[in-house]
């Protein structure tokens, strides 16, 4: 449906995630991978969304030059915020250990931003979910990460993974977004652009 409003526009997402690639195929829409490395690095005074908006926006820059008349980038970055701090993909067992255990028997937010970068302008929405974790146990927490081994995920998790199944009492707001996009903005944006 949406495709027939875009076809006049080439899509480029620029993201190697396996789950973002497969909600654009869900969505029905065309669009072509590029990807171009970026290190992940945001000022210290950013809070909250405004990191994954900054991160969001960084990874659009090494485009920007190339970008056609008709191209529309999508680019998007995904946080966990928890304690008043940012966390990132956990580089080793005992960071994931840690940043799962922080997050036992409370809630936490994950935020997801998607940035729209054309060859004229700039557009960032982002999506805020509340997630709730029961307490979890030592024994839960390492079998998830020997087994999953989620080095790839903010904050150490995916959603809709054995820990998701088994851990979260409660999510508030979009689910989509919990696993690293927030359909429904990105599907309310492309309409917004296409007519």
């Amino acid at each position: 449906m949406i495709n027939h409003q875009l076809q006049n526009y080439n899509l480029i997402l620029a993201s190697g995630s396996p789950r973002r690639q497969q909600f654009f195929e869900e969505l029905g829409l065309d669009f072509e991978i590029r990807l171009k490395p970026v290190d992940e690095i945001y000022p210290d005074h950013l809070r909250h969304f405004e990191i994954s908006d900054y991160l969001a926006q960084l990874k659009a820059l090494p485009f920007r030059a190339e970008l056609k008349d008709t191209d529309i980038l999508i680019t998007s970055d995904t946080i966990v915020w928890h304690n008043e701090i940012a966390l990132g993909k956990p580089k080793s067992h005992q960071e994931a250990h840690d940043m799962l255990a922080s997050m036992s028997a409370t809630t936490h937010e994950v935020m997801t931003s998607v940035c729209f970068t054309t060859k004229t302008s700039q557009k960032t929405v982002h999506a805020v979910t509340k997630v709730t974790f029961k307490a979890l146990s030592e024994t839960e927490i390492n079998y998830y990460i020997e087994t999953f081994k989620p080095y790839d995920k903010a904050g150490a998790y995916g959603i809709q993974e054995w820990i998701g199944q088994i851990g979260i009492t409660n999510i508030e707001g979009s689910y989509t977004n919990v696993v690293g996009l927030p359909t429904h903005l990105v599907y309310k944006t492309l309409n917004s652009m296409a007519t």
